[in-house]
This record gives C-alpha cells, structure tokens and sequence, in this order.
C-alpha cells in the first residue's frame, strides 16, 4: 500500500539521493533515473544481514524482492554498527555483495536527553556500585507466561539486585501480581524493582549500579550497553537476536544463557549466567574489563564513523550534479 504513495512523493520532492532499509526492498526502482543515488540502510549487525530464515518470507517473490533491493543499490550498504566490533564480518561481507560496506556508529542517545524517572534513579542510587543487572527486552517481543516464570525464579535464585521492564501485548489486561509467579514481588521485597511498560534506558544503563544487562540482544540495545560498557547477559528470542548474541560471547562483552534440549529457558541457568557476569573475579572480571574497553573505544571514536558516512554522501551527491550537468561523461 505504501509503494504506490512512496513513487508519488519520490516523484514530487525529486531528490538526489534515496536512502532506503530492506522493508522498502521496491525503493530503488523509484531511484533507478540517472539523477538519483540509491544506498540500503541496515538496522542490524554486519553478522546476521542475510541470515534469517527462509520461512520468515515464505513468499518467493517477497524473498526474492529482498535480496534484490540489495544488489540494486549503488554501491555502498550503510549498516548500524561499529567497525571494531565486526571488522572481519564486514569486509566479507563487502566481497560478496561487491559493494562498499560503512558503519554508521553505534547511534546511541546521550541519557541527558532522555526523558527520566526520578523513582527509578532514586532507587538506583541506593544500590552498590555494579550491584545490579538491568533486564529488558525491548519494545516488539513480550515474553511468553512460561518464559516470564523461569525469568522471574532465575533472578531470584540469583540473589542479585535487579530492575526489570515489563511489557505486555496490547490488549492484555493483565497485574504484575497476576503474571508473575505467586508471592514474587514480597520475596524480592527491596532487592528488585519491577516497572511495566517504559523505563529510560539510557539512563540506566549508564548508572553507576548497573553491572549487568539482561538483553534479547535487539541491535539497538546491544549497541547500547557496549556504549555504556555494560556486559551483557544475553538472552535472544527471535531474528537477528540469536546471532547478535552469538557476537557479544564471541568479542567477549557478555555470557548467553543458553536453553535446555528442547529450547527452553531454566531458572538454574538464568541465575547462574547472571551470578557469573555480575560477580566479582573469575568470568564476571574478564567480560566486565572487555565491556569496558569496548566502550572506551567506542567514546575514542566518537562520531567518526558517522562523519565518514556524510563525506561518503556528500561525494555521491555531488558526483551525480556533474553527470547531471554534463561535466562527466
């Protein structure tokens, strides 16, 4: 439905260049005109790019549309990240598609800007410093009742403190005493924080307390506790998750906790991966002083990457005026 509505405003506002992600894969044929440069734009990993399964299309020609939405593009694919997470993965990447692969940077929000809960913070400043994990899994996955319940005893077990973001699909009306296993709230008692709906992230990722993320390793958030150097506990649902989770174990700035033989999560494991990261020596040291340097590169990088983009751009742009023009043949 979109399509038809995208070519008219294309056709209207006739700009130079179409920066378009792989939900449009149609875009480049509205910028196939000599006047206009076409460049994708990924919001996910290097790694998991073309990974997801054939199912999740299973149309062929909705499949197909994909993959050529990639190979008409000009010649370069923007990809949400940070080369010296993926530098390998980047460069074969470039060699199979035959174009030039540019990270844009993490794109992290600064927490200043982020609209806060005083509660929240109040309650984080109570805590020791690395005394805490975060959990949260973002704003398009909402954890099934089972998943919720081994969830819930795993942090328990673990005896770590604990804020934990809670989403429910719309329309479901449900208590937090209600999805969450009988007397949970009063066992926790001071020792967690549970917050349905939103919670500032950045804010609290980037608090003193936190010493762990519990995260389904969705592109963005990933990029954010790496910002923040914040190691990972990584517990992927669906997509591009498991992938990303399989990055964050092998550049060494988190654990997963991994699921039984028959795909589930357990409580046991849940509490022993987080006790791992959060506690002090062993494991826990060596992913904590990884998940710092990664964030000290990425602050010594600074907006360096995204620079890079622009003045790749700007080139692209001011290539085409000439052509236009008739200053190149």
């Amino acid at each position: 439905m979109a399509k038809p509505n995208f070519f008219r405003i294309l056709a209207s506002v006739k700009p130079n260049l179409l920066i378009y992600d792989f939900l449009q894969p149609w875009a480049p044929l509205a910028a196939s005109s000599p006047r206009l440069s076409s460049h994708l734009r990924q919001f996910v990993t290097v790694t998991m790019s073309w990974s997801i399964k054939p199912s999740y299309w299973p149309d062929e020609r909705v499949r197909r549309e994909a993959f050529e939405g990639v190979r008409r593009s000009n010649r370069i694919v923007l990809i949400k990240g940070f080369r010296e997470i993926e530098l390998k993965y980047s460069d074969y990447l470039s060699t199979l598609l035959g174009k030039k692969i540019m990270p844009v940077g993490p794109l992290v929000q600064n927490p200043s800007q982020e609209v806060g809960s005083s509660e929240i913070i109040e309650w984080l400043d109570k805590k020791g410093k690395r005394s805490t994990v975060f959990v949260s899994f973002g704003s398009e996955y909402f954890l099934k009742q089972e998943e919720m319940e081994e969830l819930a005893h795993g942090l328990e077990l673990s005896n770590v403190n604990f804020i934990w973001v809670v989403r429910f699909p719309k329309g479901k009306k449900l208590t937090l005493k209600e999805a969450l296993p009988l007397g949970f709230l009063d066992r926790v008692g001071q020792r967690g924080m549970v917050v349905e709906g939103w919670a500032p992230q950045a804010q609290i990722l980037g608090h003193e307390s936190i010493g762990g993320f519990v995260s389904h390793c969705g592109c963005s958030s990933m990029m954010e506790s790496m910002k923040f150097g914040v190691p990972i506990i990584a517990m992927p649902m669906h997509l591009d998750q498991p992938l990303n989770a399989r990055l964050v174990v092998e550049i060494g700035v988190g654990d997963e906790v991994l699921r039984n033989n028959s795909g589930r999560l357990e409580k046991e494991e849940v509490a022993a991966v987080i006790h791992r990261v959060v506690a002090v020596g062993g494991r826990g040291e060596v992913v904590r002083k990884n998940a710092r340097a990664m964030s000290e590169k990425m602050m010594a990088k600074g907006d360096e990457e995204i620079d890079e983009v622009v003045k790749e751009l700007v080139m692209i742009c001011s290539t085409k005026k000439k052509k236009r023009n008739g200053l190149f043949h």
